[in-house]
């Protein structure tokens, strides 16, 4: 097969979309493949990112733009890679791309048809903090700013009633209630996987209350709370009340005992999140309770030791996993191991649980398509060639970013152009290998 100069890239959060922009910066043809309807990752969920604290959709809005605009990049959306066969320089990948029954080009994001909808789901992107209809973007701000509809609660796809109250309130010819799944075929000489992380599942800790006690949040729900395009447009109050929290507990570690490993990141968020709070609620009381304090570099530790007393109470524990949350007479009561060995206690109005960062959910299923190898906690295993190199265990696949384990924005867009400085790098000798041949055939 011919060098096509064409890559594959898996998942378009900001490793992966920053690795096409490179890549399509030096003239390779990219195929960025996204499983959501909307580009940006969980970076675009976080309101402010450490330690600087930036604006996050500010500064990824501009780098989704450059990616939907680039002309030599081709985004996938709302599709999921079914598989992958071929070696090093000449991949086969077939594509689905899901129905989102919305067209692209029609589209001009009115949101018109939304009201009309009489179906109301949860948002999985507001980690069901709130309600969405049957068709819908997932938050202020998508990108592409057009709406899928979700056939499953659809009342006309999924058979329930002859409804099209969606088609008729759209002016603009845009929603095709018999769209269909799209199946394409592409050629590419190598591929680059950044799929992200998830968090632990916190209902593996019943002990810690989340699931049970509404009051108990996990990070990336606290987020989406924190966020001026969430579903309280920022403003602090307790789930499904308009009351603001005044003592707030933060645990740290939930899960690392199971997972067996620091997620290095939990920390430097659980401190963001005393520096939000603090200056949202400054007379809030905000409590630390940890087994280890992880601020690796200086701008971290910058960070940690800016808050200061008068921010947070740091209450150790030597044992994280026998801290225990539990429904008090007026508030939520958090009990702990103390230094002294006692049994310390708290009454507070919110709990914060500091979750462990684990392989994204699909991640095995792509692994699978791929050929490639997981290490032992799940997370793509990378090449064992004492190079550094961001190659995984099959030559030509690479991966950047925390699919290969826990790091920070920051990391991750470090290895995201280090990865694609390595792919080209190898396109660059095959298409060498490729011309010596021809010219010694010729």
């Amino acid at each position: 097969m011919p060098k096509n100069g064409s890559v594959l890239v898996i998942g378009a959060g900001i490793a992966g979309m920053k690795a096409g922009l490179m890549l399509a910066g030096a003239s390779k043809k990219v195929h960025l493949v996204e499983k959501l309807p909307i580009i940006g990752g969980k970076v675009i969920k976080n309101e402010e990112s450490f330690p600087n604290m930036e604006c996050s959709t500010c500064m990824v809005a501009p780098v989704q733009q450059e990616v939907l605009q680039n002309s030599n990049i081709e985004t996938y959306t709302y599709s999921n890679v079914e598989s992958i066969s071929g070696s090093k320089g000449c991949y086969e990948v077939v594509i689905r791309r899901k129905a989102r029954y919305i067209s692209l080009v029609n589209c001009i994001g009115c949101g018109m048809c939304f009201d009309p909808c009489p179906v109301s789901i949860k948002n999985f992107w507001e980690e069901n903090l709130m309600d969405m209809k049957a068709v819908y973007v997932p938050t202020a701000g998508s990108l592409p700013n057009v709406p899928v509809i979700d056939s499953t609660h659809c009342l006309y796809l999924n058979g329930t009633k002859e409804c099209n109250l969606c088609v008729e309130a759209c002016v603009f010819d845009a929603i095709d209630l018999n769209d269909k799944d799209e199946v394409i075929t592409v050629q590419v000489e190598a591929i680059l996987i950044a799929t992200g992380a998830d968090i632990f599942d916190l209902s593996a800790l019943p002990e810690l209350g989340h699931g049970k006690l509404s009051a108990v949040y996990s990070p990336l729900e606290f987020e989406r709370l924190f966020a001026a395009n969430g579903p309280t447009l920022g403003e602090l109050t307790l789930r499904g009340t308009d009351v603001s929290p005044k003592r707030i507990a933060i645990v740290h570690c939930a899960g690392r005992k199971d997972v067996g490993y620091c997620s290095t990141v939990c920390c430097m968020y659980s401190f963001k999140f005393v520096r939000f709070l603090h200056h949202k609620l400054p007379e809030a009381e905000i409590f630390n309770i940890y087994l280890d304090v992880c601020v690796p570099g200086k701008s971290y530790q910058e960070f940690f030791t800016s808050l200061g007393e008068k921010s947070t109470k740091m209450l150790f524990t030597p044992s994280i996993e026998e801290v225990k949350v539990t429904e008090g007479d007026s508030a939520l009561k958090v009990s702990y191991p103390d230094a002294a060995g006692e049994t310390g206690e708290l009454d507070v109005d919110m709990v914060i649980l500091s979750a462990a960062m684990v392989p994204e959910s699909d991640l095995n299923d792509l692994a699978g398509i791929a050929g490639i190898e997981l290490d032992s906690h799940g997370f793509i295993k990378r090449s064992e060639n004492g190079t550094g190199s961001l190659e995984t265990t099959k030559e030509g696949i690479f991966v950047a970013g925390s699919a290969q384990g826990p790091m920070d924005i920051q990391k991750s867009v470090i290895q995201a152009e280090s990865a694609a400085g390595q792919i080209m790098k190898i396109m660059s000798n095959s298409a060498g290998e490729q011309n010596n041949e021809s010219a010694l055939g010729s």
